[in-house]
């Protein structure tokens, strides 16, 4: 069986990401710090344009949900929370709180959706019959009904046509993710995600529990999710690919004076005193055992930590 979710969105946020460039990921965030869990990773959440247009305008691909103060959004989604700057974020979500006051710790609900889709205007569609205005947040079908079906089917006929280049002097349709192009109609699937550097950031925090793995800081913005393969070099953005560090300790395991062994031990080079006539801070953690996820498919692979102490390890 697979869910998808009709989510109620706010139309300017709408906008703002359908005008950007090669996204491919958003955070559709709450104001409140509600949880959510109506979906499983790899289901659509849809988007509702909400009145007066009252129309479906796209999709994402859910990935993940938590909760993260303001700051902590934008620094791992950036434009891709909807809005041009951290203080249009503040705005935005100030508008829906009244209540409270905004402030850059305050936390907010981020869903994650990955290969989001959204429809030019000429292919919006209405809601299925069941829906009704007094809906709050949203309503989840099954494909295994009628509706469920019948939107799914919807959903993907119209992704396929945003991905059709047009000619004859109409401006190009923006090219749609290429998983969702291999689905299928009335074939209802699971879509694996593909994070992003802000899913895969939110991705390896909540593996780790919000816990540095070698200090057990948690302090949330000294927090980083280091790639152990960079991207650059062809790492992906994988949780078995990624350690939750603190930002000094995550720069110097890439600069290569600090590693992770293959027994899951923290590693420190002697050129940190050598250089830098220093290091005593990272000196008394050498030997330490990396505190791991619960779930072991999240751990960090073993050939990726062999690669990182023979090529970029300075011994």
């Amino acid at each position: 069986m697979v869910n998808v979710f009709i989510a109620n969105t706010d139309n300017s946020w709408f906008d703002f990401l359908s005008a950007e460039k090669n996204l491919t990921e958003v955070n559709f965030w709450w104001p409140g710090q509600q949880n959510f869990a109506a979906i499983e990773p790899g289901e659509m959440m849809v988007f509702r344009l909400k009145s007066p247009r009252d129309q479906i305008g796209g999709f994402g691909i859910f990935s993940g949900h938590s909760r993260l103060p303001i700051q902590t959004a934008w620094d791992a989604f950036g434009r891709a929370n909807g809005t041009a700057s951290l203080e249009g974020l503040r705005s935005a979500i100030a508008r829906l709180r009244t209540n409270i006051t905004v402030q850059p710790s305050t936390d907010i609900g981020c869903t994650i959706l990955v290969e989001p889709v959204f429809f030019p205007r000429d292919l919006w569609f209405d809601l299925p019959p069941s829906w009704v205005s007094s809906i709050q947040r949203g309503k989840r079908y099954s494909t295994e009904g009628p509706e469920g079906l019948e939107l799914w089917n919807q959903l993907i006929e119209r992704a396929q046509l945003t991905g059709v280049v047009q000619r004859s002097g109409i401006d190009e349709r923006p090219q749609a993710p290429f998983d969702v192009l291999q689905a299928r109609f009335g074939a209802p699937t699971i879509i694996t995600p593909r994070l992003g550097q802000g899913a895969f950031r939110v991705a390896v925090t909540e593996a780790y529990g919000r816990r540095c793995a070698i200090t057990d800081g948690k302090v949330l913005p000294a927090l980083d999710a280091a790639h152990i393969k960079p991207y650059g070099e062809g790492g992906l953005h994988m949780k078995s690919n990624g350690v939750l560090l603190r930002k000094d300790i995550h720069s110097v395991f890439d600069a290569g004076y600090v590693t992770i062994d293959r027994d899951f031990r923290f590693r420190v080079s002697k050129k940190v005193r050598e250089t830098f006539n220093n290091g005593e801070e990272y000196l008394r953690l050498d030997g330490k055992e990396l505190r791991r996820p619960n779930h072991k498919a999240d751990w960090p692979e073993i050939e990726l930590l062999k690669r990182h102490n023979e090529f970029r390890f300075l011994g």
